[in-house]
């Protein structure tokens, strides 16, 4: 058995004008404070550790009205801008007709990825889509990796897996997970020193078939 478990943001889809929309939203209507770039969005939501309502919000706790208002707003813009990488559709599509096993592992809120992939017409081709509200702790950590390998009875010695994902954050859950990381650069993140590094979602058709 073969699993590749991909990241959604910056990986599979390109959500960052929605995501842009939504938080600035939050900081109109709650703190009167001018827009963000998408660029100084998606440079937030890529670094290792931050604290994204100080870097979105100006305050140091994310507090719940914000949260609230954030997800009430998203749940509509969500499905707005956003749009598949290209290739993604045909890789994702090939991976499943050699029978190859594929989730998604998101550290956004389950019920987003759910609207989003079913919006771009992909959702029935996973497995699992997971949100890090379905676990106690968002990547680096490994527990949604681990859920979804439980989800397969995946066994180490005799069968193989990937996570594929735009961020320090994936390569690290995968190395907790003890599975092999591959980078993709067509995304969020344009750049990596990670030890596999894709370009193209053709490229990870050559990794895993």
């Amino acid at each position: 058995m073969k699993v590749v478990i991909f990241d959604m943001d910056g990986t599979l889809l390109d959500s960052k004008k929605d995501i842009t929309i939504s938080v600035n939203h939050v900081r109109k209507l709650h703190y009167n404070l001018s827009p963000l770039s998408e660029e100084s969005v998606v440079e937030a939501i890529n670094m290792e550790v931050r604290n994204l309502s100080l870097l979105f919000y100006e305050t140091e706790i994310y507090h719940e009205r914000d949260k609230e208002l954030f997800e009430s707003h998203y749940e509509l813009q969500c499905v707005q801008n956003v749009y598949l990488y290209e290739g993604i559709r045909e890789m994702l599509e090939r991976l499943v007709s050699f029978g190859i096993k594929i989730s998604v592992a998101t550290n956004a809120p389950t019920q987003f990825a759910l609207r989003m992939l079913e919006h771009l017409e992909v959702k029935n081709l996973f497995d699992v889509i997971i949100g890090a509200d379905r676990v106690s702790e968002p990547k680096p950590s490994p527990l949604m990796l681990n859920y979804i390998l439980k989800h397969y009875g995946f066994d180490k010695e005799t069968h193989k897996a990937w996570m594929i994902g735009d961020n320090s954050k994936d390569i690290l859950s995968a190395n907790a997970a003890g599975i092999e990381p591959i980078f993709a650069t067509w995304g969020f993140t344009p750049h990596s020193n990670a030890k596999v590094v894709v370009k193209r979602p053709t490229e990870v058709l050559d990794i895993v078939l």
